[in-house]
């Protein structure tokens, strides 16, 4: 089974909608959808906007499904100037951005109790998406993406982040169903489609621009739930 979380309605409900059989089971005030989707049996959940949600999501989908991944998608704000409105980026690892204990002498980023600052997604995942998202025409990107609690508008804010961690995007969730699947021992992969761009009109795009960013995400998904081996 593989375990598909989105932060927002807009990034999950697609998935819903194709899924065949589905039923819906409700665990801490989520509502996981358990179904097929081409050839693949998924449960898909929306967790809500933030890293504590997203957590608490993903800690749920792995004790009650079992699922052989979790695949994080949705939109991010990009941080690379390879990447534009629309495009696709896969984590080759996550980072969170906005944890920060280096004034006890760490690594800015380090995260305590595993020693990380990078927790390196699933290769094997993140090749097939990174098929998928070319042989759909998209340009892809693949890197580090990096996650906090706050929606990234500016220069400076984006400057910080990309120069510390030489991250390509940004978002809210994905760092942290990474980290619950790295103590759980899950593989993990954070795909996102770019619904902002590097400049500081983010927040005049973003509504513009999250239904396609959405849109794209879904669609690199369902190709790869369409193979025949996922």
């Amino acid at each position: 089974m593989i375990g598909i979380i989105g932060a927002m309605d807009i990034e999950v409900e697609r998935f819903r909608d194709v899924m065949d059989a589905s039923e819906v089971i409700s665990i801490s005030g989520i509502d996981f959808y358990r179904g097929t989707i081409g050839n693949s049996q998924v449960v898909v959940a929306k967790c809500g906007i933030g890293k504590v949600f997203a957590a608490i999501c993903a800690e749920a989908m792995i004790i009650h499904f079992n699922p052989q991944v979790i695949i994080n998608t949705g939109a991010a704000g990009g941080l690379s100037p390879d990447l534009n409105i629309a495009d696709i980026a896969v984590a080759t690892g996550v980072v969170q951005h906005d944890m920060d204990t280096s004034p006890l002498g760490d690594p800015v980023g380090l995260i305590s109790g595993i020693n990380k600052v990078v927790i390196p997604a699933d290769q094997y995942y993140g090749d097939k998406l990174t098929a998928a998202a070319r042989e759909l025409g998209l340009h892809c990107v693949r890197g580090i993406i990096a996650s906090g609690d706050t929606f990234v508008a500016t220069n400076q804010q984006r400057s910080r982040i990309r120069d510390s961690f030489e991250a390509i995007a940004c978002e809210m969730e994905g760092a942290a169903v990474g980290q619950v699947c790295y103590v759980n021992n899950v593989p993990f992969v954070i795909l996102r489609s770019i619904s902002d761009s590097s400049s500081d009109s983010a927040t005049m795009e973003y509504p513009e621009f999250v239904k396609i960013a959405a849109n794209n995400s879904f669609a690199v998904i369902q190709k790869m739930l369409s193979e025949k081996e996922v």
